[in-house]
């Protein structure tokens, strides 16, 4: 009987569902690649699969932004607006003090937009919408301004165009794809096994190969802010304090929380991590004044799909999208490319279809959460 409830037990594992998944996705797409041979050779492979890590960050990063803002309580309309903030801030901080400043004053600048978002209403009690909106537009503009008095005046850059910008730098993970620790070589595993042409487990190795080898310094960054986020949320005094403002701010209030404070910080917290996806956005094609639109649909399809202020459902959805939206563009159809625009409205109606089904995204929310 004891064997029994942990086999049952082992089959409600979240975890293990999404790991069966992802391993059924990559079964899909081999057989896929070996049926469509010799039109389509790199659906599935390492060079696949690091440019779509390299696409999911930024909308994984802007979802964790929206999980904060509604662990406090607020629609975060303006994450498009604290992107663009965070994105022109951080490049302007890469130039004058060098990548890794960047990345610090790109979350500060983030922070700032939120910050004046969580005034406007915890504050003084504007609506979400609106407030969120008025980010949003103020930001492209804001941004277009700054560009034209710093940005124009160096080789490269524009009101439209930020100058090149120096990388933080690029890692191999050791062991597992060849990186190097304290000066050796370390062998490359994944690489080795993706080369061995096994169908099948190759294909799950050259997966692995990509998002382990030649992985930003911010990525790996960005990746790492999911388990800190975890722990902070659910492990902490702070934490506990976040959640009980979101979820009974009454009852947080009577036992002598500063809901309102909490609020706030947790708000800026978010904020500063769709910052960070701005900055992050950067790294791929420069600055923009527009560039948060191409990303804004996503990031709130994200939390829709995963499910309002769940951090789990905004991993796997936020990862989800970026996988099946770089899947689906190369795809050819004779003589039709389904390129970028096709893919995303394609996984936009994928996602209005699912949403009919299960409204409450894939993982419901509880507690005031729910009443949203």
């Amino acid at each position: 009987m004891t064997a029994l409830r942990e086999l049952r037990s082992l089959g409600n594992s979240v975890v293990l569902r999404w790991t069966v998944a992802a391993l059924g996705l990559v079964l899909v797409l081999s057989v896929t690649q070996e049926l469509a041979r010799p039109e389509t050779t790199d659906l599935i492979s390492s060079g696949t699969a690091e440019a779509t890590l390299r696409r999911a960050v930024p909308i994984l990063l802007a979802g964790l932004g929206g999980i904060w803002a509604e662990r406090a309580g607020v629609v975060n309309i303006g994450l498009e607006g604290m992107m663009i903030l965070g994105a022109w801030f951080g490049a302007w901080g890469a130039l004058e003090f060098g990548p890794w400043w960047g990345i610090v004053i790109g979350i500060a600048g983030g922070a700032a937009g939120g910050l004046l978002h969580a005034v406007a209403t915890v504050g003084f009690g504007v609506d979400h919408i609106i407030s969120g909106v008025a980010i949003n537009i103020l930001a492209p503009a804001l941004a277009r301004f700054l560009s034209r008095e710093v940005f124009a005046q160096r080789p490269g850059g524009g009101i439209t165009q930020s100058p090149r910008l120096e990388s933080v730098g690029h890692v191999d993970i050791p062991f597992l794809s060849g990186g190097d620790l304290f000066g050796w070589s370390t062998p490359d595993i994944f690489g080795w096994l993706a080369d061995r042409g096994w169908f099948i487990v190759s294909d799950v190795f050259a997966v692995a190969s990509g998002v382990t080898s030649n992985i930003s310094w911010a990525t790996l960054l960005a990746l790492l802010l999911v388990p800190a986020t975890v722990f902070v949320l659910w492990y902490t005094p702070f934490g506990l304090r976040v959640r009980a403002s979101g979820e009974h701010p009454v009852a947080a209030d009577s036992l002598g929380v500063n809901t309102r404070r909490i609020d706030s910080y947790t708000f800026a917290f978010g904020s500063g991590l769709a910052g960070l996806a701005g900055y992050a956005l950067t790294l791929i094609g420069g600055v923009t004044p527009d560039m948060g639109q191409n990303y804004i649909v996503e990031s709130f399809l994200v939390v829709v799909t995963g499910g309002a202020g769940e951090l789990l459902g905004v991993i796997c959805s936020g990862l989800g999208l970026g996988v099946a939206t770089k899947v689906i563009e190369p795809m050819q159809f004779g003589d039709f490319t389904v390129e970028a625009i096709w893919a995303k409205v394609f996984v936009l109606a994928c996602v209005v279809a699912f949403i009919q089904f299960k409204p409450a995204g894939l993982f419901p929310p509880k507690g005031r959460l729910a009443d949203v």
